[in-house]
């Protein structure tokens, strides 16, 4: 009976873990990593960029975000959208060409690749006969023009990818239309550029690598006009109303051709310029000539810059009228478009978008001055690395309002033309609470996002360099040139990697949700207390010195010397504004930060000790040295680690050696002889009892590096010294597997300005296995967490239950353990590393609640190991419950940047510049849910006069009635289920069976 109830106990417990618990990955934030290509579709409003891993990423108004993985690991060469249509063809640098679309599914869009394709040459050709350099995607929206190395053009029909070849353009049917003189010397080879006449859809420009181009007619299969350039070709522009087309070449010069004579000789362009002077120049890679209704057209170009001087400038110059501006981007440029007004795309130039290797900037080419625009997504979140990041959910509307006030008047540069791109609907509901993310940097900046929904949005920048004197000059301003200086330089964009001075790098933060108060702390041994303010101030930083050592002999420090703090007043804008200063001694790294803002009090740590820090009277209550003897890696600091490699290799194999030598080391003393007895005995004794499953873990050595790094700290009102009165306290676990834990005493609030906060030492625990400390938390009488500070004054969580006993969950690299308190008496355990081997790197508490029912929440552990895998452990029983693999095992620095949410996600970086955004729960889910739908014109008719592209259509195939069809039922098959499935009960024999032929072509 007893084995039954247990049986049906655990069957409700699994059922209850589906209604709480489920692992996706939801959403990518940031800035795409090594950004190869860019496309953008006027009709759908949507960008397009691809990366060098293959991925493929879309984005519409803010929230309307897809992303598509290619099945191979190679670069996307080239994006390109078809016109007027909801699909997209990507070119990887492997030569595979790949079709996608956006299709709906129950209510929303889905990017799916839906067709692949290689060009194939005749047997025994080179494989430059096919390798592409040049793609066109037709405004019929169903052709693709493919210019290859070997000169030749192909033409395919999408989305079908079938390849027509009576209509390829072959270097034998180019040859024979073009003089004689110009062919020969490899003139034909390489097609760099393919251009569309924007009046007439049947003609196109080929343009060579050497230099030649050719105006092709793709009905009459004949060259129209051949443009004899004799420098290299970089790209080629057709203007809008036809006339001219302009090619860009490796010398830094552009020309502008008359289209329509016939025979042109090489001294007939109408203009040739080198904008940027005689002496050799740059490349200028892509050229663009757009119309305006009243005025002069504007001019863009990138590149061109004098090699000499300029050689390592990333420049677009956009001219208009009599401004000429040269755009100095902030890392190389991929590619640039321009968005214009009108429903049609065929306005006034609107914006300048331009894609760098590490940001996305817009420009407002309508307002004054031409001002950038802020980006609501794909914010380059390493414009300093990141260094540290802490989560806070649940942020008070208040406090929310004062931060985004702050941000704004930072903001005063920006345009206010709204954001651009606005494709697609965003059908994601409104996040039920307001969460922050803020992250911190190498360059002292703290960064605020908006992290409730899909964007993770930029809110305010907080800066703790002014509080230090630096190397950098604060009036040297890099955003504008000298007057009269060319060119006429204007440096945009905010990716800056280098920092004036590594010390001021963010290693801690803690920020209190309710009191608006900011602890954050540095590399160099600095931890700043801010608080809140609407208004400018300027106010004088006072530091308060701690010496961690103690006065302890023997220990001279040598990594980075403290930074210097300004002793004159120092003005701050409207936000969070420093009002004191912790500067530990030696100021080395600060490991471990926590802030009680009730209590008015700051603890931290480092590799040499911890503090606590009364930031009200602005007093120090406590310092405590953890340093071991054996301790001489803590007193070098990292920076200094960093200089001598072989140091750092030597001392590892030292410790190697040291290791294996103890092991066999006999001792003289009598009692150490007993101990090592007694210890082997009791170290057979429990491998003897291991269980099959477990694996034996060795005790760490106490005299191993960094044992008294403190890795955490913890404030909690518990029961120290006896069962019946509770008292506030303090906790620090280290690197060795110690714990201390000290009783504070506060004054009454009366009081508290005038009389001194005290602590004294009250308990000391010493793991055995002498793993690391990487939790602490205090559990009340129901076994629940205890509430953060200010939480239950304001509220949002019950008092904790001060009658029943109180229980300490210790958390180490290797296993949890529970003790009783206050007698700290150890009551159940759970082994991690001799389970699985895996060992503790992230923990956090998290809320979960019931997908079935609102009535049912429960607060587990979760906890992220060195394998990358998440495990939920229930509270208090420290139960496993369930565990996913999250992260690859070999990827150290995204273990080492996780970071949980109280709801059940979690934040860690895939890269540089990308947080991958995670959820554990069923009730908590932020995830893209959009829709795009087809443009309203389909067919491009009205844009192309006479009906060019219809007629174009129906001689490009041989057969017109069953081309026609073939289109129609690909185009259903790949896009609509419910088509297909009408389409297939109307068919017949020899017309379904040609149907599947042409299906499959276009999937394999």
């Amino acid at each position: 009976m007893k084995r039954f109830r247990r049986h049906a106990h655990e069957s409700q417990r699994d059922r209850l873990k589906q209604e709480l618990f489920q692992f996706s990955k939801t959403v990518e934030h940031g800035f795409p990593h090594q950004p190869s290509a860019l496309g953008y579709s006027p009709s759908l409003r949507l960008l397009a960029i691809g990366t060098r891993s293959g991925a493929i990423k879309l984005y519409g108004a803010p929230g309307v975000e897809f992303i598509g993985l290619h099945e191979e690991n190679a670069a996307v060469t080239r994006v390109h959208f078809m016109p007027h249509q909801v699909e997209l063809v990507t070119l990887l640098d492997d030569n595979s060409l790949h079709m996608w679309t956006l299709r709906g599914h129950n209510g929303l869009s889905e990017l799916l690749e839906i067709g692949r394709f290689t060009l194939t040459g005749p047997p025994g050709a080179p494989p430059s006969v096919t390798r592409v350099t040049a793609v066109l995607a037709h405004s019929s929206g169903e052709l693709l023009l493919l210019g290859t190395e070997g000169g030749h053009v192909f033409i395919v029909e999408v989305p079908g990818f079938r390849e027509l070849e009576q209509r390829n353009i072959s270097l034998d049917q180019v040859a024979s239309s073009v003089p004689e003189d110009y062919i020969g010397r490899r003139n034909l080879e390489h097609v760099e550029a393919l251009q569309e006449s924007p009046v007439d859809p049947s003609q196109v420009v080929i343009g060579y690598g050497r230099g030649l181009m050719v105006v092709w007619d793709l009905e009459k299969h004949c060259a129209l006009q051949h443009i004899p350039a004799t420098q290299q070709l970089e790209s080629v522009w057709w203007t809008e109303d036809g006339s001219y087309i302009l090619s860009s070449h490796s010398d830094g010069s552009y020309c502008r051709w008359m289209v329509g004579r016939e025979d042109m000789n090489e001294d007939d362009e109408e203009k040739s310029d080198i904008p940027y002077g005689h002496f050799p120049c740059k490349a200028i890679s892509k050229i663009v000539q757009l119309p305006t209704k009243e005025g002069p057209p504007f001019l863009l170009f990138s590149g061109g810059m004098p090699r000499a001087s300029y050689g390592d400038r990333h420049c677009i110059t956009v001219i208009h009228n009599k401004t000429h501006v040269a755009l100095d981007f902030t890392s190389r440029i991929i590619d640039f478009f321009v968005i214009r007004d009108g429903l049609e795309h065929t306005g006034d130039p609107s914006v300048l978008v331009v894609l760098v290797e590490e940001e996305l900037v817009v420009i407002d080419l309508q307002t004054e001055g031409w001002p950038v625009i802020q980006t609501p997504y794909l914010v380059p979140l390493h414009s300093s690395a990141i260094t540290c990041s802490h989560h806070v959910s649940a942020i008070p509307l208040k406090l929310w309002e004062r931060v985004l006030a702050a941000g704004q008047l930072q903001n005063t540069h920006y345009s206010k033309k709204l954001w651009p791109i606005t494709g697609g609907k965003n059908l994601a509901p409104d996040p039920p609470q307001r969460d922050l993310l803020l992250t911190g940097h190498e360059d002292g900046t703290v960064r605020f996002w908006d992290a409730s929904g899909v964007c993770l949005y930029p809110m305010y920048k907080l800066s703790t360099a002014g509080v230090f004197h630096t190397d950098a000059d604060p009036n040297d301003n890099m955003n504008q040139g000298s007057e009269g200086e060319w060119p006429p330089f204007r440096k945009v964009g905010c990716f800056d990697p280098y920092s004036d001075d590594p010390r001021l790098g963010i290693q801690k933060i803690h920020l209190c949700k309710y009191s608006g108060y900011l602890a954050v702390a540095g590399t160099a041994g600095q931890i700043l207390v801010l608080e809140l303010n609407d208004e400018a101030a300027e106010q004088i930083v006072e530091a308060k010195v701690v010496d961690l050592l103690q006065g302890q002999e023997g220990f001279r420090w040598k990594g980075h010397t403290q930074l210097d703090v300004r002793a004159e007043p120092v003005s701050f804008p409207a936000g969070f504004q420093p009002f004191t200063l912790v500067q530990c001694q030696p100021p080395a790294v600060v490991t471990a930060l926590t802030l009680h803002s009730e209590w008015k009090l700051v603890a931290f740590g480092t590799s040499h000790g911890f503090g606590l820090y009364d930031y009200q009277q602005k007093n120090n209550v406590l310092v405590k040295c953890t340093l071991n003897p054996s301790d001489q890696l803590a007193m070098e600091g990292p920076l200094s680690r960093v200089k001598s490699i072989k140091k750092s290799l030597r001392q590892s194999f030292r410790r190697i050696r040291r290791s294996r030598v103890s092991l066999r080391k006999h001792h003289t003393n009598n009692a150490a002889k007993l101990q090592e007895a007694n210890a082997r005995l009791e170290a057979e004794l429990a491998e003897m009892e291991l269980a099959p499953v477990q694996r034996k873990i060795e005790a760490r050595s106490s005299d191993d590096s960094f044992t008294g790094l403190v890795r955490t700290l913890y404030f909690a009102d518990t029961f120290l010294s006896d069962g019946s009165h509770n008292t506030p306290s303090l906790w620090a676990g280290t690197n060795g597997g110690a714990v201390f834990a000290y009783m504070l005493r506060l004054p009454s609030v009366e009081h508290r300005a005038d009389e001194p906060v005290t602590a004294q030492p009250a308990k000391e625990i010493q793991l055995m296995h002498r793993a690391p400390i990487v939790g602490i938390m205090v559990m009340d009488g129901h076994g629940a967490p205890l509430p953060e500070p200010l939480e239950v004054a304001h509220d949002l969580a019950r008092s904790p239950d001060m009658q029943g006993s109180h229980h300490l969950l210790v958390i180490s690299e290797e296993q949890f353990k529970v003790f009783t308190l206050p007698k700290v008496s150890a009551k159940m355990k759970l082994k991690l590393t001799a389970m699985d081997g895996s060992r503790v790197r992230r923990v956090g508490v998290a809320w979960f609640g019931s997908s079935r029912t609102l009535d049912y929440s429960e607060s587990d552990l979760v906890i992220l190991t060195n394998q990358g895998d998440i495990h939920v452990i229930s509270l208090p029983h420290i139960k496993m419950q369930v565990h996913y693999s999250c992260i690859r095992r070999e990827d150290v620095s995204g273990i080492a940047s996780c970071v949980f949410t109280k709801h059940g996600q979690g934040f860690y970086l895939i890269s540089p510049s990308e947080f991958e955004r995670f959820s554990l729960s069923t009730r908590h889910l932020v995830e893209p849910r959009c829709l795009v739908e087809a443009p309203l014109h389909s067919d491009s008719n009205q844009d192309c006069p006479g009906g060019a592209s219809s007629s174009l259509r129906q001689r490009l195939s041989s057969g017109e009635a069953e081309s026609a069809a073939r289109r129609v039922m690909e185009h259903a098959l790949l896009n609509d289920e419910k088509v297909l499935q009408e389409i297939q009960k109307s068919l017949e024999g020899d017309q379904t069976s040609f149907l599947e032929n042409n299906v499959k072509n276009a999937v394999a």
